[in-house]
């Protein structure tokens, strides 16, 4: 059947130099697995890339040599030298490889613990070797296997529930002082990247509107554009604001643009409105002494840092229960994977042994020379007898699972002994069932 085998870097294990080196683009992914598939030591492929990591999947005949067809594979397609890459690319397979897909598609694995693209990006990998015929029943079930995993630690587990980027946790922070946002609007100061992105997630999280004001107009009505929104002038602020119910500023200036005075005379004139401030410049662009007015919440730069930080405390916490659904799952899967060898081995010992059995009887009756059904019986009797007691050990040897013994060892040692026949076909991943939706 083979061994499941993964070689790759990711953003631990080599810097980003050398990992747009091997990157795989979209258009270059049909090509590189027909190029590992032309190799006979390998069956079935599939290539993960990302800005974060590049890993190919295999079902190798024998693992280490799957391993170093794909080391070699990594520098003669991307025409680098091999040695550019030691150092960097680990190897892994069997259980060790089986457990790194199940925390890599669950986003135990990512630079961001709990990171919900990474999923996204290992379906998109399975489908480019649907698409290119690169994947067989081993890696399907095993791909189908990992997303299933996924999907338990989303639902089962908070890893994943709460913000631990600074644009996310603004909107995290709005949610928690408005609830809904559909009727709320958002006022953008200035043009500070993550200012930019967190007006994009306020947006998808359903704001009403948005107003874009910057020191140069021309920029104002550019982002304006882009965020289907309306363009004010920088001299106007102060006339708009009374609209925004949440403010997001990041500007250069070098002093406070919106005073306490300034926000006490907006939330008069919104009668009390509440209003959020999200102030992620440096110097500070709103004045500290706001977020003593009533229904006024000011949130610098290192507030929301805080809140990141009890966050990702948080899901470090429940990454721990997370493990323990990857770990269950590995369990379940290697089941599944030794059921594909085991069970065509027992198969096949138990033909061998019939065969011999029935040759025997029939020597044995033969040398009787009697016609006597009943003394056929017996003998059949005897022969079954002893054929069920020499076949138990290795047979409960190949089944069982707790003394920590690899079973597919024993199923090799068991072929070689009684000299039967490589399994040419594995059981569909369909035709078994398992404990698991």
């Amino acid at each position: 059947m083979g061994q499941i085998v993964v070689v790759g870097l990711n953003h631990r294990s080599a810097p980003v130099e050398i990992r747009e080196k091997i990157a795989f683009p979209q258009s270059e992914i049909g090509c590189a697995l027909r190029g590992l598939l032309e190799r006979e030591q390998i069956s079935e492929a599939v290539i993960v890339s990302t800005c974060n990591r590049v890993e190919v999947w295999i079902l190798a005949s024998v693992g280490y040599q799957g391993t170093a067809i794909v080391e070699q594979f990594f520098a003669s397609f991307h025409g680098i030298p091999y040695g550019d890459l030691n150092g960097h690319l680990y190897h892994y397979d069997g259980e060790v490889a089986i457990r790194h897909l199940f925390r890599v598609a669950s986003s135990l694995d990512s630079m961001v613990l709990g990171e919900p693209q990474i999923l996204g990006q290992v379906k998109d990998a399975y489908g480019y070797a649907g698409e290119f015929r690169s994947i067989g029943p081993i890696l399907d079930k095993f791909f189908t296997k990992a997303f299933f995993v996924a999907k338990r630690v989303r639902t089962e587990t908070r890893v994943a529930s709460s913000a631990v980027s600074v644009s996310y946790a603004a909107v995290e922070l709005a949610r928690k002082i408005f609830g809904d946002l559909k009727d709320k609007t958002v006022m953008l100061i200035g043009a500070g990247e993550m200012c930019e992105l967190a007006a994009r997630h306020l947006l998808s999280a359903g704001v009403k509107g948005i107003l874009v004001t910057n020191r140069t107009f021309e920029r104002a009505a550019k982002l304006a554009e882009e965020f289907r929104g309306t363009p004010v002038r920088f001299d106007e602020l102060r006339d708009h604001l009374k609209r925004a119910d949440i403010v997001l500023s990041s500007t250069g200036a070098t002093h406070f643009i919106l005073k306490r005075s300034d926000v006490e005379e907006v939330i008069r004139v919104r009668r009390n409105r509440p209003m959020f401030f999200i102030d992620m410049a440096v110097p500070r662009d709103i004045d500290p002494e706001a977020n003593q007015l009533d229904n006024v919440y000011v949130y610098d730069i290192d507030d929301l840092n805080n809140v990141i930080e009890t966050n990702l405390e948080e899901r470090q916490k429940e990454a721990a229960k997370a493990e323990e659904i990857v770990t269950a799952e590995v369990r379940s899967f290697l089941r599944w994977m030794n059921a594909q060898q085991v069970t065509p081995t027992i198969v096949s010992l138990r033909r061998k042994f019939e065969e011999v059995k029935e040759a025997e009887v029939a020597k044995a009756v033969s040398m009787l020379g009697t016609d006597d059904p009943k003394a056929k019986k017996v003998v059949e009797s005897l022969a079954a007898s002893i054929l069920n007691k020499m076949l138990h050990a290795p047979i409960a040897a190949m089944k069982k699972e707790s003394d920590g013994r690899n079973p597919m060892e024993i199923v090799a040692v068991v072929r070689e002994i009684f000299g039967l026949p490589e399994t040419a076909d594995t059981e569909e991943p369909g035709d078994r069932k398992e404990p698991e939706p």
